[in-house]
């Protein structure tokens, strides 16, 4: 009877635990400080080993933008993304410059939104994820959370 319990509580958990991506606690302030000063610290979760390494050997041209830091914090924000970095298997592959809303899972969580949901202007783009999740910067993805933007129809 213990092992059915355990077996359905796990269950039930699963699907809360996938609304939760926090950043692990031992992220150096520099990750905050450099990353989150443009856009939230994104989960590292959300990307594959690779694909952190693909973006910070390319700072001077990130998405548009210089975003250069100095060595050291290149080499702690990079070590810290490479220790928690995603999961091949979950993520797939990338394309060239890798970006998060192109991965297999955020594929398939927000693959029926309309476009006119990422055109709003509380949003503007996938990469602004506040822009629905409220509590994204917390890594709270909750669907219970989501505050999707007004569209005309």
């Amino acid at each position: 009877m213990k092992k059915l319990f355990s077996i359905l509580l796990l269950a039930t958990a699963l699907p809360a635990l996938a609304d939760r991506l926090p950043i692990p606690a031992d992220a150096p302030a520099s990750y905050a400080e450099e990353c989150a000063s443009c856009h939230i610290a994104y989960p590292p979760q959300l990307l594959r080993p690779e694909d952190w390494q693909k973006l910070m050997g390319s700072l001077n041209r990130h998405f548009g933008s210089d975003a250069t830091v100095d060595r050291k914090n290149q080499a702690e924000i990079s070590a810290f993304l490479q220790r928690h970095a995603g999961r091949p298997e979950r993520l797939g592959e990338n394309a060239e410059l890798p970006r998060i809303s192109q991965s297999r899972w955020f594929r398939r969580e927000h693959g029926r939104l309309a476009a006119a949901y990422w055109q709003a202007p509380p949003v503007k783009s996938p990469a602004n994820c506040e822009g629905c999740h409220p509590n994204a910067a917390a890594g709270s993805f909750s669907e219970r959370e989501i505050r999707p933007p007004k569209v005309s129809k």
